[in-house]
Order: structure tokens, then sequence, then C-alpha cells
């Protein structure tokens, strides 16, 4: 089974200077349900999410409105750093909103987005982050964000198909 089919970013949402916001867009050979599971559960979160080159060390989250996250990154020095937030919205397994905070910077809290759709077995992912500010934006992008989040993507794919094919 091949995990992504299709994909597009991440990239800016746009070139304006203004610029706030960050997409990603993945079709997965999954169904949508799996697809989510695997972007929400914490033994599969712990698998994939972040650069080839990092790992989680800690997975926090508590999925429902008012519900927190945290995950806790090692990089290849050992550095240790986290990323956490708070669920806004919560629609299994169609949409998830909340807060997103690396959090050395408090004050440049985000908010993502995130949609599944499936259509003939096949998961469209729709992935969104908007900074309060152009700055902050740039802050994120010019630490190479984008590079992690497409390597990030990436892993996801890989267990996703995973998954699929029964070695969770």
């Amino acid at each position: 089974m091949i995990a992504t089919l299709a994909g597009a970013g991440p990239a800016p949402a746009s070139d304006a200077p203004d610029n706030r916001e960050a997409v990603a867009t993945r079709v997965f050979d999954a169904p949508r349900e799996l697809v989510f599971r695997a972007m929400t559960e914490p033994e599969h979160v712990m698998r994939w999410y972040g650069p080839r080159d990092t790992r989680l060390v800690s997975c926090e989250i508590d999925l429902r409105v008012g519900g927190r996250f945290r995950f806790v990154m090692q990089g290849p020095g050992g550095t240790e750093f986290a990323f956490s937030g708070t669920y806004r919205e919560v629609d299994p397994p169609s949409r998830i909103v909340n807060t997103w905070c690396f959090e050395p910077y408090p004050d440049a809290e985000a908010v993502e987005t995130a949609t599944w759709e499936e259509h003939d077995g096949r998961t469209t992912v729709r992935l969104s982050i908007v900074f309060p500010t152009p700055q902050d934006y740039a802050g994120w992008a010019g630490s190479g964000a984008f590079g992690g989040w497409a390597q990030s993507l990436d892993r996801l794919a890989e267990r996703i198909a995973e998954i699929a094919a029964g070695r969770a």
C-alpha cells in the first residue's frame, strides 16, 4: 500500500509580506478513522512527529475541547524542547482546532486547524497554522520549520502504512 498518494506543502499560504499562515495538504491511501487515530493517539504520534533527526520523549494528548497536548522533542545533540497547546474544537474524525506554542516563545501562540475528508477509502488531510503576527510567522519559517514539517508528514505516511499493514 502506498500511504501518501499526493500532497502539497507545507508552504506559505500567501506570498504577501504580511502573511501569517502556512498550509499543507496530504492524501493518504487509508480510511479517515485510521489517519485520524495515527494523528491523535500518543502511541502513534510518538513514532512520527518531528524531523527525522529528532524523537519525541514525551507525548501527552487530552483530546477534548479545553484539553491540552504537550510534546517534548529531543534533538540530535540531546537538547529537549517542548510544544504545547489547548484544543478549541474537536470533531472526530473530521476537524480539530487548537492553539500551538513553541514553549520558549509563549507570546507567539499560533492556531492550528486540521481537517480529514475521506473519498473512496482515501483521506485528504488539510493542515493550517496561523501566527499572531507576520514577525512570529517569519521566525517560525526561518527556523527550518517547513523542512521539519515536511519530514514529519513523510514519517506520518510511513506510520499510516504500518498501521494499515497490521504492523502497528
